[in-house]
């Protein structure tokens, strides 16, 4: 399908430098970009889930994590870290 698209000057001068040096097509490069996009967000276009280290002693006393019935209990309980320290 042809179809025309309102780039503003920079932009599509910096999409024709960036297709030249992958020595492809203006056309080409675009599909690739739209094709990129939709199937990010078709993904959820969730960053990717990162680990923060913590400082600390530890797991709490009392707390079996073999347990998922006794993790969901203290959740439930809205038991407060500090307090069973």
């Amino acid at each position: 399908m042809r179809t025309t698209v309102n780039l503003p000057d920079e932009l599509y001068g910096e999409v024709r430098r960036r297709a030249a040096d992958e020595g492809r097509t203006v056309t080409s490069f675009l599909e690739q970009a739209l094709r990129d996009a939709l199937a990010r967000h078709e993904a959820g276009d969730k960053p990717p889930f990162v680990v923060r280290p913590f400082r600390g002693d530890g797991v709490m006393p009392g707390v079996d994590l073999t347990s998922n019935a006794a993790l969901l209990e203290l959740e439930e309980e809205g038991t407060d870290v500090d307090s069973r320290r």
